[in-house]
């Protein structure tokens, strides 16, 4: 390629596509090879890998931050800086790789990463973003400055570097997903030979069902120590240590390892290594509070052996400390973050215990940023380690000096007895769930004796059973509406057990209850048939202590106090029941302006009255709720318990006014006046007459469409939902939103939870994915915007769908005759552009650098000599680089192509011709001509957009300023005008970059230009190119707009049109993406009817990158493209081998039929195009994706239904083939089937197509009248109807269409045939053919 900055001489040369041309100072010219074909070097990208040392680490070590230093590195609205982490093309880190952008910025990355549903998002090379909701199989930190590129966007951040991301994180907790080893510390591990199982540490499942927790092993990618991978049911989302271990156990397989949240492994021995470096520290994807191995570590199980007691060693070294002599399995490894500047810590992952005795002076730091807390041991303690991250800090007595800290994730201390009893340090032996249970150590303000010290150190979550006179009754059923425990209590934040026992004590209650983690329940009995249940129901870990479980979904942990509970204090804000001595009032002036005092209220009776927990700032008031609640958009604020607010629009579950003396507690930040009370609320609101709902129910009659309510249905649990896709409305979700939303996309069933979320899916998905039904009962949340309906509960829906008895949703035809493909001709190109001439050859251009090393970038294949390899193939020849240009044919006299823009460099300004020569089994002579010094764009573009206009001049628009670079949001006119720059700047097209590109355009028939960009649509002033409709947002898929342009590409066309070209034109668009989540349907709109709108037309499968060529017969055929992913290099996944027919003749909704399936992968860079034959060629596929999928050379057909009938394909003989606007024409017909009544013409726009583009394509259908064989054909009307150019006409008997032949219509208004005017360009001229 010529280079770009030496536009004077064309002798220099600058690289080509993918070809870099190579210089060395002071090195000998290299001698360059004479063969024909060059050998091409294979660059391999290598990953820098941490070496892991076999060593015992005994002393305390300065470690240094895992994570690489960023240069303002964005942390806010969410995301979380992870430092620099390594990448390989050949296995990407974050897998859903997004366009790179010259523009590029952390918080663009960040934010496309976010708008696409993910929670990982990593920048690249200055100009590459990745977004992903796992990290890949052996993915770390790198410390080895690779990430050192400035940003594109702004010079000022670091966006990553060769094979180095710049990672960050959205709503994932800080380390949660690092990678082991990423320390500068070595990694300690050790033989498991003769292994005995270990002690679980903190997230470990002890034994299930027969299997026995072994210990942390070292794996590798490379060479597993497991060997067999395993699938489980739900796939790696929904990985838990349960579903492994089973599916293990049904293959036979003795022993079972979970490795990075996601992976199963089996085999039937233990692996060699033990790893004790704590890199087995990752949650499982279907269970967030259960470890499943880590980068490189498997969590190992093995199948009839007996677990390990509490006390129990399996130790290969010894520690000693002081006096003392612990025996553990490994010593203390390093593994400090960035604040800490020295430590000796316990991993997690290790069942190693540290002694610290009161005369023991050493001092071990925290290694975990998200430890603020420690815990110091006592004169009696034998060892210490620190509670979790959210626990109060104790102090030790005074003879200590020693504390040792742990991560967060570390096990919890004993507390010294003289510690305060709301402390969230809990005492040792085993999790509850496995039947064993701790105490704790502590002098409770309750006045309650102590308990006896525990004998073990803790390993992970249990049920506290004793608290001084407090005692475990187990785990008991409970019901928002009706509640076991009829008290709120409240425990200030950061809940805990002790914390709740000792609001209840205060508030003179006996009985106390822990639920959902968060909440706090008393009462003086039991109430409202709450009765016992068994333990696995209460199974979430306490919001104050991650040692400590609190109840569960409807499930209370409860507790007895064994004694004389005294009557409550004075009650201070939040703090207990009883009125106050000195009385408190309602707030009733000073107040915000347009709120008044509404009284109090009844809470609770069935449910909240108010949905939404405000977040007032600083200690709570009526006057901070309501401001909260303002800003919210609410018009109803209350405040509860004194520190307690909630907002809404309306009074739910059969709210009612109570006396004003009800509300006897002082507020939290104002002791003086009320904030509610014990179940009940003090109200304030700007509404005169605040909207009153009863007691919701579910909603059975009225429904949308043909929907019938199925009951109260549990969802699969472990964070996964029934249905794939889900949307939130926070204000105004009801039944009618949710099902009319579900039925639009075609779903036919539709689940409501948590009174604000729908989700979308088949009833399939139900019998996948749902344990079944559950009590009616359990499904108690009113919808937020029809409260006396209900949408579900807490892991519970109310389930609809669709009465298919009735009429169905949608129909997917299965016809006998599906037509089938067919191998055609093995290609010596790539194509990336396909364009049928009027030769009746298809003319192919190829992305440079993308074929074989002595590709000349452009080919024509003569069809008609498929069967003779050496015939049917010439050689031509461009003089730049066509990647992602876009082509027309012209309406000249020789309908001549026309290629613009391309890669780089001058060929994003290029102007191309070529003149179609030759015949079917005649050679042509002619070739493309370029001369950019004479002839060329006034911007540079790549991927731009192409069309005829009706006055004869083409339509350019949109692209980019060469591979990722600037935007180019003009749009400019060829022939250029005479003067200076001609382009006009597009707002639209440069707030959608870079999403926009290859745009749609079309020009209407009342006049105007259609164009569709990434989602959204509008008209432009054929004239002025002035927006004068703007179209709503293109929907995408239930959950996520995404769009329907490059780089989310589907396809966009015509539907046809039919004399006498009253009705209105309609455009439909099939495929696209959400960022990397393929679509499952199409949108079709009439642009220029009043109040337009979109339909959604659900099919059978997802597809992005999509291949569509409009058929003879007026149906539509659908091919290629991928399941997931976006467009690009390397960046789809899963192809999508079945071809489809859209017939927009039947019904909406029974348009689709399912047809063959090809095995040959079409993903980026393809085509389908329609032959004169009545056949649809399909070429190309340039994928890069590391081996997945190859570059294609193979060419297919595909060969419709109505050529497989059986039937003979009708001939006619036609002698004008240049017609005018409204003119009549003659054809001669020889039908074989008939009759000649039913016989149909159409006329085919003359199409070249890439990337979803078909530019030029039109159908129509003209008025035909025949007497005997001979038929008149009315040309169509105008050239807004029929923008001038060349068509196929086809003759239709029946089904079965005949072979084609060109006619031109409207002929060449903007004498195209005279340009461009200058040496070296061949005109065809203008006039008649």
């Amino acid at each position: 390629m010529p280079c770009a900055g030496n536009s004077g001489n064309d002798q220099y040369f600058c690289g080509s596509g993918n070809r870099l041309s190579f210089y060395k100072y002071g090195a000998a010219a290299i001698s360059q090879s004479s063969s024909a074909s060059s050998t091409v070097a294979s660059s391999t990208s290598s990953q820098a890998t941490t070496t892991t040392t076999t060593q015992v680490v005994t002393t305390t070590q300065t470690t240094t931050s895992a994570a690489a230093s960023v240069s303002n590195a964005p942390t806010a609205n969410g995301w979380t800086a992870m430092g620099c982490w390594a990448d390989n093309v050949n296995g990407r880190t974050l897998a859903f790789g997004q366009p790179a952008s010259a523009t590029m910025t952390i918080e663009k990355c960040q934010a496309t990463c976010l708008a696409g549903g993910f929670k990982y998002a990593g920048v690249e090379w200055s100009i590459e973003c990745f977004c992903a909701n796992t990290l890949t199989v052996g993915a770390g930190p790198a410390n080895d400055g690779r990430c050192n590129m400035p940003c594109s966007g702004n010079n000022s951040q670091t966006c990553g570097g060769p094979n180095g991301l710049n990672m960050f994180s959205y709503g994932v907790a800080a380390g949660a997903s690092s990678a082991a080893g990423s320390s500068t510390s070595s990694v300690a591990t050790s033989s498991s030979s003769a292994a005995q199982p270990a002690t679980p540490t903190n997230g470990v499942v002890a034994t299930y069902n027969g299997w026995t927790y072994m210990n942390c092993y070292v794996d590798a990618v490379a060479a597993r120590t497991l060997p067999v991978a395993m699938g489980v049911l739900g796939g790696p989302a929904a990985m838990t240590v349960e579903l492994c271990l089973d599916a293990c156990k049904k293959n036979n397989y003795p022993v079972a390892g979970l490795e990075y949240s996601s992976e199963c492994y089996c085999g039937n021995a233990l692996p060699p290594q033990i790893a004790t470096d704590g890199r087995c520290k990752m949650y499982c994807n279907g269970a967030a509070t259960t470890i499943c191995g880590g980068p490189d570590g498997l969590t190992v199980y093995q199948y009839g052996v007996a677990a390990a007691s509490s006390l129990s060693t399996t130790a290969t070294s010894s520690s000693t400390v002081g006096a003392s002599s612990i025996s553990s399995s490994s010593s203390n490894t390093s593994t400090a973050a960035a604040s800490s500047s020295s430590s000796t810590t316990t991993p997690a992952s290790s069942s190693s215990s540290t002694s610290a005795p009161a005369s023991s002076s050493s001092s071990n730091t925290s290694a975990s940023v998200s430890s603020s807390s420690s815990t110091s041991a006592s004169e009696s303690s034998s060892s210490s380690t620190s509670a979790s991250a959210s626990s109060s800090s104790t102090s030790a007595p005074a003879s200590s000096s020693s504390s040792t800290s742990a991560p967060a994730s570390s096990s919890s201390t004993s507390a010294p007895a003289s510690s305060a009893s709301n402390s969230n340090t809990s005492a040792s032996a085993s999790n509850s769930q496995s039947s064993s249970s701790f105490s704790t150590v502590a002098s409770s303000t309750t006045g309650s004796s102590s308990s006896s010290s525990p004998s073990a150190t803790q390993t992970g979550p249990a049920v506290v059973q004793t608290y001084g006179n407090w005692e475990s009754q187990g785990c008991w059923s409970d019901d928002p509406a009706a509640r076991s425990l009829t008290f709120v209590g409240n425990t200030g934040g950061a809940n805990t057990p002790q914390k709740c026992m000792d609001a209840c004590y205060a508030a003179g209650y006996n009985y106390a209850g822990v639920e959902y983690s968060v909440e706090c329940y008393c009462g003086t009995t039991v109430s409202n048939g709450g009765t016992l249940k068994t333990d696995d129901g209460c199974s979430m870990l306490c919001q104050g202590n991650n040692l400590a479980y609190c109840g569960g979904p409807y499930r209370l942990n409860m507790y007895k106090y064994n004694g004389v509970v005294p009557p409550p204090a004075t009650p201070v804000g939040g703090g207990g029941g009883a009125p106050p001595a000195n009385g408190v009032t309602p707030l009733t002036t000073g107040l915000p302006n347009g709120w008044a005092y509404k009284g109090c209220w009844v809470d609770g009776a069935f449910g909240r009255i108010l949905p939404v927990a405000g977040n007032p700032a600083g200690l709570n008031t009526p006057a901070s709720c309501i401001a909260s609640c303002a800003s919210l958009g609410y018009a109803i604020s209350g405040v509860e318990y004194g520190a307690e607010c909630y907002c809404s629009n309306t009074l739910n579950n059969a709210a009612a006014i109570a006396a004003d003396a009800d509300c006897n507690m002082g507020c939290a930040g104002d002791a003086q006046h009320a904030c509610g009370g014990a179940n009940r609320a003090t109200l304030y609101s700007t509404l005169a007459t605040m909207p009153v709902f009863q007691k919701p129910t579910a909603l059975t009659t009225g429904l949308p469409g043909k929907y019938k309510y199925l009951g109260c249905y549990r969802q699969p649990g472990g964070g996964k939902i029934m249905f794939d896709y889900e949307f939130k409305d926070l204000q105004a979700m009801s039944v009618q939103t949710c099902l009319q939303k579900c039925s639009q996309y075609g779903y036919s069933s539709a689940a409501l939870e948590l009174g604000t979320e729908c989700s979308c899916g088949d009833p399939a998905d139900v019998t996948k994915n749902s344990p079944g039904p559950a009590p009616a009962d359990a499904c108690n949340i009113p919808c937020r915007g029809s409260p006396s309906d209900l949408c579900g509960g807490v892991e519970r829906v109310n389930l609809y769908s669709w009465d298919t008895t009735e009429a169905p949703l949608y129909v997917w035809h299965t016809p006998a005759n599906k037509g089938h493909y067919e191998l055609l001709i093995g290609g010596i190109v790539i194509p990336l552009i396909a364009t049928l001439g009027l030769n009746n050859k298809v003319t192919f251009m190829e992305k440079g650098g993308t074929g074989a090393p002595n590709s000349t970038g452009a080919y024509e294949l003569d069809y008609s000599l498929a069967n003779d390899y050496t015939k049917a193939w010439r050689e031509m020849h461009v003089s730049s680089d066509v990647f992602c240009a876009a082509n027309l044919v012209l309406p000249d006299r020789k309908g001549r192509v026309l290629s613009i823009g391309g890669w780089s460099g001058r060929s994003t300004e290029g102007i191309r011709l070529y003149t179609p020569s030759g015949s079917p089994g005649v050679n042509g002579t002619t070739d493309w001509e370029e001369y950019w010094d004479q002839l060329h764009l006034q911007k540079g573009r790549w991927y731009p957009g192409a069309m005829q206009m009706a006055n004869g001049s083409i339509f350019v628009i949109g692209g980019e300023d060469g591979s990722n670079g600037e935007p180019v949001p003009s749009v400019e006119v060829l022939p250029k005008v005479a003067g200076g720059e001609t382009y006009l700047e597009m707002d639209w097209l440069k707030r959608t970059d870079p999403n926009n590109l290859y745009p749609f355009s079309f020009v209407l028939p009342a006049g105007g230009i259609f164009v569709i960009y990434y989602n959204e649509a509008r008209i432009l002033d054929e004239v002025t190119f002035e927006t004068t409709k703007t179209l709503p947002i293109i929907p995408g898929a239930v959950n996520a707009p995404g769009g329907r342009t490059y780089p989310m590409e589907g396809t966009a066309m015509i539907l046809p049109q039919y004399w006498p070209y009253t009705d209105p034109l309609e455009v439909i668009a099939c495929g696209g993406s959400a960022f990397g989540f393929a679509f499952d349907n199409c949108v079709s709109i009439q642009p220029e009817v009043d109040n337009a709108e979109w339909v959604i037309e659900r099919m059978p499968s997802k597809r992005v990158m999509t291949i569509m060529t409009a058929l003879p017969d007026g149906t539509y055929m659908i091919l290629g493209g991928a399941q997931e992913g976006v467009a690009g290099f390397g960046l789809a996944r899963k192809p999508n081998l079945q071809a489809l027919l859209y017939d927009p003749s039947l019904p909406r909704h029974q348009r689709f039929s399912i047809l063959g399936e090809t095995t040959v992968a079409r993903l980026y860079h393809s085509e389908a195009i329609l032959l004169h034959d009545g056949r649809v060629l399909v070429t190309g596929s340039d994928p890069e994706d590391f081996g997945a999928n190859p570059q294609e050379y193979r060419m297919e057909v595909y060969v419709p239904p109505y050529l497989t009938s059986g039937l003979v394909q009708p001939t006619f003989i036609i002698n004008n083939r240049d017609w005018t606007y409204g003119g009549t024409y003659r054809i001669t017909v020889n039908l074989a089937q008939g009759p000649i009544s039913a016989m149909r013409v159409s006329l085919m726009g003359a199409v070249s197509t890439t990337h979803g583009n078909s530019f030029g394509q039109r159908t129509f259908f003209p008025k035909v009248t025949c007497a005997g064989n001979t038929c008149m054909i009315i040309a169509p009307p105008n050239a807004h109807v029929c923008p001038p150019g060349w068509f196929q006409l086809f003759v239709l008997d029946g089904p079965t269409p005949s072979y084609s032949q060109w006619v031109r219509i409207g002929g060449d208004p903007g004498e195209l045939g005279n340009w461009p005017n200058y040496p070296g360009f061949t005109l065809p001229g203008v006039g008649n053919l």
